[in-house]
């Protein structure tokens, strides 16, 4: 009995030891730990669609069109968004509620969507006698929305000035900043196949439908102006709509091409990285189509934030110029550069609006501020009551799931449209030997490199992936091992090693951005890597472990979509179903790649293991 008991001492004492020494293997880094930022970097830039030149203005025109037809079409209004842009606006106006010498304020809200509704302030001239501007004021991430001081104070200065200021609140703050209007939740709706970013155009374009259906109100001297995602939302909403006549960004956006080189500044939230956007413009294309409108790009030298003046202005304004010229109307294209402390709005970039609306607008008025410091008002004061059901981005992913994936759409083709699946192939590169581990560098499509470390040297290979890393697979791999096979540990993009150092998710939703899939390049780098194994290892099949619900999904969709590279699937807390996803409210910024648009609109767990059989699937 005491030798028994020894036996299994000394056993239990191996085993563990086994174990420690793997993990020590499986933490050594393969790579240089800027190498995922700099593989992303290159290729993402690279990738950015660059403006064509253009002869006249009848060229650049059909153009133009033909661009901002191909945003709302291929981005914006996608599945159910469709609808919702059909859908009459719905809105209430409400009666003055304050007023100050020359200026009126009233509270206003509505429907962005059937049961979606949005505060929001309308500050309107105390007196109005015929054609009056219309100027919409959008926010950006400060917590007060539309209580904001800075955002008061212009709005009271502009309708003092003859203005119609309507400023509605924006998603995620002020009023509506509630975790479920977390703009990092609304890839939720992505993952169902309806552009979530078109809540956010629409939440812009029914706050001017509900401008000019006020008294007067001009059609043809209509503004936009925010700061940061007001910035944004300028653009975007500015270039996309011809009803605007000129617009004033103020920081908020830059080219992609300059987000990739700047993604400790300038890399933005989900809204302003759309799936898909990069593919059809950038934001270069985005500020040139406001040609011939005038337009004002703001900037601050100090910025503290992101879109700095020193490297992001310039670029939009060179792709501009030559659209500008073509009108001969260089006059229309502005930039104001502030040299305010930090991230703002203040007073010299206001009253840089206050001159840029006038001339546009060819109007005669003061454009010195006026001090109405003393009429900015509590937060109490300027909130409308919303419905107590109102919807957020989650209730809006749950409620389109509910009835998906649609019949008949589970088959290869689709999958690999849906995830915009490319096989790719890969090359090794021995970094080093350490005991029981090879060291690789897998150089994927010539762009992305896989860290790998290959243990045994059996004829059946499994390749092991984990949620936490490989590092975090030292008892599988040991498993493994012991079983006579050989093993090939690897990291694929955004996990384990491959992580990207800042800013991670960031540049994960810049390559869906571009019209490519995160879960594909996942799912195409393990396929990458079990050709390798076959052919430049020797082995006869190639399996794969995947410890995790996302190395579960990406294991899955590479098995799917290729039936040669995998043999069979080892699957260890793998979701049931990809509605898991949304039940327990995940978010991009902490698993990007689960967000895949559409997917969920044609495929579930089930659907997708049914393309992996008759190989084997084992679910744990």
């Amino acid at each position: 009995m005491k030798l028994l008991i020894s036996a299994f001492a000394l056993s239990a004492v191996a085993t563990a030891f086994a174990q420690s020494n793997t993990a020590q293997l499986l933490e050594k880094h393969i790579l240089d730990p800027n190498q995922p930022l700099l593989d992303v970097q290159v290729y993402t830039g690279w990738k950015v669609p660059p403006l064509g030149s253009f002869k006249t203005t009848a060229e650049w025109e059909k153009y133009s069109t033909a661009l901002r037809q191909r945003v709302l079409d291929e981005v914006v209004f996608r599945g159910e968004a469709k609808a919702w842009r059909d859908a009459k606006t719905k809105f209430e106006v409400l009666p003055v509620f304050a007023s100050g010498p020359g200026y009126k304020v009233r509270q206003f809200r509505y429907e962005i969507i059937p049961g979606f509704w949005l505060p929001g302030l309308i500050y309107e001239p105390e007196q109005v006698n015929g054609p009056t501007p219309v100027v919409l004021n959008v926010n950006g991430h400060e917590g007060d929305g539309t209580a904001t001081p800075y955002i008061q104070i212009r709005c009271m200065n502009l309708a003092k000035k003859g203005f119609y200021a309507i400023n509605p609140e924006w998603l995620g703050m002020g009023q509506m900043k509630m975790d479920a209007l977390n703009h990092y939740r609304m890839p939720q709706i992505d993952l169902t196949g309806t552009s979530g970013v078109a809540l956010h155009f629409l939440g812009q374009k029914r706050a001017l439908d509900v401008a000019l259906t006020l008294p007067h109100a001009d059609p043809q001297r209509i503004a936009v102006t925010g700061l940061s995602g007001g910035g944004w939302q300028t653009i975007f909403f500015s270039s996309l709509d011809p009803r605007v006549g000129a617009a004033m960004p103020v920081a908020g956006y830059s080219s992609y091409l300059t987000r990739a080189q700047w993604p400790d500044l300038d890399l933005g939230d989900s809204e302003q990285t759309p799936s898909d956007l990069a593919s059809v413009a950038d934001y270069t294309h985005l500020t040139a189509m406001m040609a011939p409108r005038p337009i004002q790009l703001a900037n601050n030298a100090k910025d503290s934030c992101c879109f700095r003046a020193d490297y992001a202005i310039s670029p939009l304004l060179q792709a501009a110029t030559p659209f500008y010229r073509l009108y001969d109307n260089m006059n229309a294209l502005k930039y104001h550069v502030n040299h305010g402390a930090g991230h703002n709005y203040d007073q010299d970039n206001r009253e840089a609006f206050y001159r840029f609306v006038r001339e546009a607008f060819r109007m005669n008025f003061d454009t010195k501020e006026v001090n109405v410091e003393d009429q900015v008002r509590p937060n109490t004061q300027l909130r409308p009551t919303l419905p107590a059901d109102n919807l957020d981005f989650h209730k809006v992913a749950l409620s389109l799931a509910a009835n998906l994936p649609r019949p008949g759409r589970a088959n290869l083709d689709n999958l690999r449209a849906v995830t915009r699946y490319r096989p790719l192939a890969a090359d090794g590169t021995e970094a080093a030997k350490d005991g029981a581990a090879t060291y690789w560098k897998l150089k994927v499509d010539r762009s992305w490199t896989v860290p790998a470390v290959e243990f045994g040297s059996g004829n059946e290979a499994v390749i092991v992936i984990a949620d936490q890393g490989k590092a975090s697979a030292a008892a599988h791999i040991d498993r493994l091992v012991a079983a006579g096979k050989r093993v090939l540990a690897i990291d694929p993009f955004y996990l384990g090693e491959s992580k990207i150092t800042r800013r991670d998710f960031l540049y994960a939703m810049l390559l869906a951005g571009l019209g490519e899939r995160p879960l594909a390049l996942q799912a195409g780098e393990i396929n990458a890597a079990a050709r390798w194994l076959r052919t430049a290892r020797g082995a006869s099949s190639v399996a794969v472990l995947a410890v995790g619900p996302r190395t579960s999904l990406m294991a899955l969709v590479a098995a799917a979509v290729e039936p040669q590279p995998v043999a069979g699937l080892e699957l260890k807390d793998s979701f049931a179903s990809l509605k898991d996803i949304l039940t327990r409210d995940l978010t991009v910024d902490k698993a990007p790649e689960l967000f895949c648009f559409g997917l969920l609109e044609s495929f579930d767990i089930p659907q997708i293991i049914g393309l992996v059989q008759p190989r084997p699937v084992i679910t744990q």
